[in-house]
C-alpha cells in the first residue's frame, strides 16, 4: 500500500510539472492539436503500458508540434530506466572520494575530501587539520567546497586563504575541496563571474559501446558565482559538430523561450564550443570506465589551457527533458521502452 501511494504520489508530481511545461510551451507555439494529444496517448498506452505517461510526450509535442516516436518520458525513465541501469551504482557519481579513484582524471580539479569526520588528500591520505590548510593553499590562491549531493547549484562556496575556516566548512557536511577553475576565453562572451558548463548526457549500449547522445551549454547570470539551476541560461549544443544550435532560442530556468539573451546581445547561434571532440572523446572513454552506471550527465568545461574538467556527475535521476524536448528522441534504438517488462 505504501508504494502504491509513493507511486502515485511520483506520478502526480512529474506530470504536473509535464502540465506546465507544456502550457509554457503553448503560450508561445500555440495549442497542440487534439490529433497530436490522442497520438501522444495511444503511444503511452500501446508503448509504456499506462496513460500516465502521455503527459510528458505532450509535452515535448506541444515544443516540435509533431509527434516523435521514441520519446522517453521523464515519469518513465525515473521508473523503470534510472533503478534498472544504474540503481545504487548510480550513486557512486555523489561520492567525490570514491569517483576520482575510479576516474583517475589527470585533470581532476580535486584537491582533498571532508568525509565522515576525516580531512583527506586527493590521494587519500587522512591529514590533520593544521597542515590540511596549507597543503590546500600551496599552489592555489582561491577554492571551491562542494557539498556532496547539493543540486542545482546549492551546496557550493568559494574560499581563499583569510576566508577558510576549517571547523566551520566541516559543519557544512560531507564534501570535495576542488581548485578553482579558470575558463576557456570562449565562456566569458557569455557570463565572467560564473564558471559556464557543457552538460553531456552519454549512454552505455548493450554492447558496452558509449555514445553522447545530448547535449546543452549553460551559463550564469551577472553577479553568479557559479550556475545555479534558477537563475542559470541553457543554449542547446548540436553534439555532431559542437555547434550552438541554429534555432535562435536560449531558455530560461523554466524553460521560457528567448531569441536575445538577457545580459548581452551575442549572435551566438552557430557558435562552436572549444575542444568539444576532444571533450566527446573522453567522456567516451572515462564512461568505459564505470560501464555499470548505463546513463549519466556529465557537467564539464574547458579551461584556459584547452583541458576538459570534470565538475560533476549525474548517475541518479539526471534531466532528459529538456534534451528530449528540445532535441529528441536522443534515447531511441535504446530499447528502454521494454523495461517495463523485465
Amino acid at each position: 500500500m505504501l508504494q502504491k501511494g509513493q507511486d502515485y504520489l511520483y506520478h502526480r508530481e512529474q506530470n504536473t510539472e509535464a502540465w506546465r511545461m507544456m502550457k509554457l510551451t503553448e503560450s508561445y507555439k500555440g495549442k497542440l492539436s487534439k490529433k497530436n494529444r490522442v497520438m501522444c496517448k495511444e503511444y503511452a498506452l500501446d508503448v509504456f503500458g499506462h496513460k500516465k505517461y502521455a503527459p510528458w510526450l505532450m509535452s515535448y509535442c506541444s515544443y516540435s508540434n509533431e509527434f516523435k516516436e521514441g520519446w522517453i518520458p521523464d515519469n518513465y525513465y525515473g521508473q523503470y530506466v534510472v533503478p534498472l541501469y544504474k540503481g545504487d551504482y548510480g550513486k557512486i557519481c555523489d561520492r567525490a572520494i570514491t569517483i576520482n579513484e575510479l576516474l583517475k582524471d589527470k585533470y581532476s580539479s580535486d584537491l582533498g575530501y571532508f568525509i565522515n569526520g576525516l580531512l583527506f588528500s586527493h590521494k587519500k591520505e587522512v591529514i590533520d587539520a593544521k597542515n590540511f590548510k596549507k597543503i590546500l593553499f600551496e599552489s592555489e590562491d582561491r577554492i571551491v567546497f562542494k557539498i556532496e549531493n547539493s543540486l542545482q547549484g546549492k551546496g557550493v562556496f568559494f574560499y581563499d586563504q583569510n576566508s577558510f575556516n576549517i571547523e566551520k566548512i566541516k559543519k557544512l557536511g560531507n564534501g570535495v575541496f576542488q581548485k578553482f577553475i579558470i575558463q576557456h576565453s570562449f565562456f566569458n562572451q557569455f557570463n565572467k563571474s560564473a564558471l559556464a558548463t557543457i552538460r553531456l548526457t552519454s549512454v552505455l549500449k548493450d554492447d558496452g559501446s558509449v555514445e553522447v547522445r545530448a547535449g546543452y551549454f549553460r551559463f550564469g547570470r551577472d553577479g553568479d558565482s557559479h550556475v545555479i539551476s534558477s537563475s542559470q541560461m541553457r543554449i542547446p549544443i548540436d553534439i555532431k559538430n559542437g555547434c550552438l544550435w541554429d534555432t535562435h532560442l536560449a531558455f530560461y530556468p523554466k524553460s521560457e523561450f528567448t531569441k536575445k539573451l538577457p545580459d548581452n546581445d551575442i549572435d551566438y547561434p552557430g557558435m562552436k564550443l572549444p575542444s568539444f571532440y576532444h571533450c566527446i572523446s573522453e567522456i567516451k572513454r572515462l564512461h568505459a570506465l564505470i560501464p555499470y552506471i548505463r546513463c549519466i550527465g556529465w557537467d564539464i568545461i574547458v579551461d584556459e589551457n584547452n583541458n576538459m574538467r570534470v565538475i560533476e556527475l549525474n548517475g541518479g535521476h539526471n534531466g532528459i527533458t529538456f534534451n528530449e524536448m528540445v532535441q529528441g528522441p536522443c534515447f531511441k534504438d535504446l530499447g528502454w521502452e521494454k523495461l517495463r517488462n523485465t
